[in-house]
């Protein structure tokens, strides 16, 4: 299964940042998709860098023929640059994707993280189990899937209130699922 590099979900308002598919194909029942919220957008990006640039060089509008002018100007523009940076990191970093499958026998997680490693977790449907861990796990309300030996991370990027939304829905599934089976 192959997650797209450059994958967005899709252009209707979305109020998680995570969507349910069913049916997606012949043999998948149900299909996840997570991602990462991203409170600024690509057009905002630049909006945002546009008015940075204006409003940090409005001062040096009075000293244009000054030394101080050449003297200020590299520094701000350091400036600008370091934040153009900083951001576009960032949106690199967001670029993770995961996407649990629930087959008509396995449920499937694969994670694709922002430098493009994949991951991937599968188990009999009917033995895999949600948990959450409040407290002892490396963020508060840390979700994980067990199940063919391993416990595995789902939706660590998500707030802490999504993860519990999360957590819920996908227990809810979890129970639907192996009722089905039975």
């Amino acid at each position: 299964m192959e997650i797209a590099p450059n994958f967005t979900p899709r252009g209707e308002r979305i109020e998680m940042p995570y969507e349910w598919t069913k049916n997606p194909n012949r043999q998948t029942y149900e299909q996840l998709d997570l991602w990462p919220f991203s409170s600024l957008p690509h057009r905002g990006f630049a909006s945002f860098i546009m008015t940075t640039f204006i409003l940090i060089t409005l001062p040096l509008y009075v000293l244009i023929g000054t030394i101080l002018f050449w003297a200020l100007l590299p520094f701000l523009m350091i400036t600008v640059g370091a934040i153009y940076y900083a951001i576009r990191k960032n949106f690199r970093d967001r670029s993770i994707i995961e996407r649990l499958t629930l087959d008509t026998e396995q449920f499937h997680l694969l994670r694709q993280e922002a430098n493009g490693e994949r991951k991937d977790w599968e188990c009999n449907a009917y033995w895999a189990r949600v948990h959450m861990h409040e407290k002892g796990g490396p963020i508060p309300n840390y979700v994980t899937l067990s199940g063919n030996g391993r416990e595995v991370e789902i939706g660590a990027f998500l707030s802490e209130d999504e993860r519990v939304e999360l957590f819920a829905e996908l227990q809810a599934r979890f129970k639907d699922y192996r009722n089905r089976l039975t």
